[in-house]
């Protein structure tokens, strides 16, 4: 599967529409055997500032873990974007066409006391206004370790602006 195979696809997906304001996601992590191993949920913020996208990411896991994480993203051009946060090793890089995003980047993995580097292959589906699948895949050495599954959910924009009117 290539991003270019989702050409002219609707709805179309960028980052800084669909992130613009808040959004909450819901997630799974599967093992390579497909074993549940974690659930979590994160809430996101993004605003622009300046010539980057700044995504906020705060996660809570099942086992009551949280983290956060940062990213500063930016536009190189009408489908590619580079981002990077504190635990993407490098920088990650995207190709968005139509309703596709695919992501690729390094990643330094907490597993419980230690951190090994992985892969991920990160695909993101808009599917509506407010909704969007994301499927990655996690490699170490070309081996997969498992995937992640997530689904997001944009906050109504036109509801939060009636509710602060009132």
């Amino acid at each position: 599967m290539k991003p270019e195979d989702f050409a002219g696809t609707e709805p179309k997906l960028t980052v800084e529409e669909y992130f613009a304001g808040k959004s909450r996601a819901w997630g799974i992590f599967q093992d390579r055997f497909g074993t549940l191993k974690r659930s979590f949920t994160v809430d996101i913020e993004g605003r622009q500032e300046g010539d980057e996208f700044v995504l906020v990411e705060d996660f809570v896991y099942d086992d009551g873990e949280t983290d956060r994480r940062i990213w500063r993203i930016r536009k190189l051009d009408e489908h590619r974007y580079e981002g990077r946060a504190d635990d993407v090793v490098g920088t990650a890089t995207g190709i968005a066409y139509g309703k596709a995003l695919n992501w690729r980047y390094d990643f330094d993995l907490k597993v419980g006391e230690r951190t090994i580097r992985v892969h991920f292959d990160d695909w993101m589906f808009r599917q509506d206004d407010k909704v969007m699948v994301n499927r990655a895949t996690v490699t170490k050495f070309g081996i997969e370790l498992g995937q992640v599954t997530l689904f997001f959910l944009r906050e109504d924009k036109k509801q939060t602006a009636s509710l602060a009117a009132e």
